[in-house]
């Protein structure tokens, strides 16, 4: 069973320092996000050292405290644990869902990757409170995706009663296509975080988004 039903996951940006526009700090660029409405924040570092990630997760979280909106850290349980984020994310490769569950408790939020109805079911029963589920779309944030088809996103929100927020190649040109999908929620990395204007960018997708 999932733990947190007070979340929202409409839009959700997940970092990738790589993809931002050159003088942009990484607090900036959340912070920009917020402000046109990303609702959640998860913090991808693939690249660093354990005490770079401590110190950027710091930092990025005093943006997202600032704006009470949470802060997700991807892989790093260490991390997460040690500033205090709201939530981790695990996929597939990494630490079990149960295990993560057992470690953060229940009032932490712990999302799962999943790109089938097994694995879905599997993180539920593991005590996921969302999936994030993808790749949707072609995407270039990630090496050699799966790729999710809309059918099979659909099974997967008929048949779950946890959040599921789709990822992997959403943007401007590829959103419309999830309509009747009945997801919680949109994870977008370089269509806003990979933009000259951050701000801009994350309400166009918001209002895409309610529209579907």
């Amino acid at each position: 069973m999932g733990y947190r039903k007070d979340i929202d996951y409409t839009l959700y940006l997940v970092t990738d320092r790589e993809l931002m526009q050159e003088g942009k700090t990484i607090t900036e660029a959340v912070e920009e996000a917020i402000l046109g409405g990303v609702t959640l924040v998860q913090l991808r570092e693939k690249r660093v050292s354990t005490l770079e990630y401590y110190n950027i997760a710091c930092e990025v979280k005093e943006v997202t405290d600032r704006y009470d909106v949470p802060l997700i850290i991807d892989d790093r349980l260490d991390i997460a644990l040690a500033v205090d984020a709201a939530g981790l994310h695990v996929g597939q490769e990494d630490l079990p869902a149960k295990v993560a569950r057992e470690i953060l408790g229940p009032d932490k939020i712990l999302g799962v990757s999943a790109r089938n109805l097994d694995e879905a079911l599997e993180a539920k029963n593991a005590g996921a409170d969302y999936l994030g589920v993808g790749a949707m779309f072609e995407t270039s944030t990630k090496d050699d995706p799966v790729y999710v088809s809309i059918d099979e996103l659909k099974r997967i929100t008929k048949e779950i009663d946890i959040a599921v927020v789709a990822i992997g190649g959403i943007n401007e040109n590829t959103i419309d296509r999830l309509k009747g999908t009945n997801i919680d929620g949109i994870a977008v990395v370089s269509a806003i975080i990979g933009k000259e204007d951050i701000r801009g960018a994350a309400r166009d997708l918001l209002e895409r988004f309610n529209s579907l």
